[in-house]
C-alpha cells in the first residue's frame, strides 16, 4: 500500500427523490438525508485511495464523524471531498466535507482501515 497523507477524491452528486429523509426513514423532510451524506461522504474516501492500494486489498470503515449542517433539497447538486490526513499501518484517516450551491454542508472525519480482500470476505463465510 502507497497511501500517504494528500491523496484526494472528490466525488459530485444530485439529490434525487431515493435520497431524501423521509426515504431512508431518518426524517420526515424531503431534504438529502444524513445517511445518503455519510455514504456519499464514504464513497469519497474510497475513491482516494482505490488507486494506491495493493489490487488485492480493499478498505472498509470503522469510524465516522459527520456534523450535518444545513439541508439540500431535492435536485440539489452535493459535491464529497475526502483528503487522508493521516496513515498508521493499515488504517488511514480523511477529513470530509461536503458542499452545495450554497456553501459547506457537512464536515467531518472518517477513517477506514486497508484489508486483504479475499482473506476479509473468507473470514465471513462468503466464499
Amino acid at each position: 500500500m502507497t497511501v500517504e497523507a494528500g491523496a484526494a477524491a472528490s466525488l459530485d452528486h444530485v439529490v434525487g427523490d431515493a435520497d431524501t429523509a423521509i426515504s431512508v426513514g431518518s426524517g420526515d423532510v424531503e431534504v438529502l438525508g444524513t445517511p445518503v451524506l455519510v455514504a456519499w461522504c464514504e464513497a469519497a474516501t474510497v475513491a482516494a485511495v482505490a488507486p494506491l492500494i495493493e489490487p488485492d486489498q480493499t478498505t472498509v470503515g470503522s469510524v465516522v464523524h459527520l456534523e450535518h449542517l444545513r439541508p439540500t433539497p431535492v435536485g440539489g447538486a452535493v459535491t464529497t471531498k475526502a483528503v487522508v490526513t493521516e496513515v498508521d499501518g493499515r488504517q488511514l484517516t480523511f477529513d470530509v466535507t461536503a458542499t452545495d450551491d450554497d456553501g459547506v454542508i457537512a464536515s467531518g472525519r472518517i477513517v477506514r482501515v486497508a484489508v486483504n480482500r479475499p482473506r476479509f470476505i473468507e473470514r465471513l463465510g462468503l466464499t
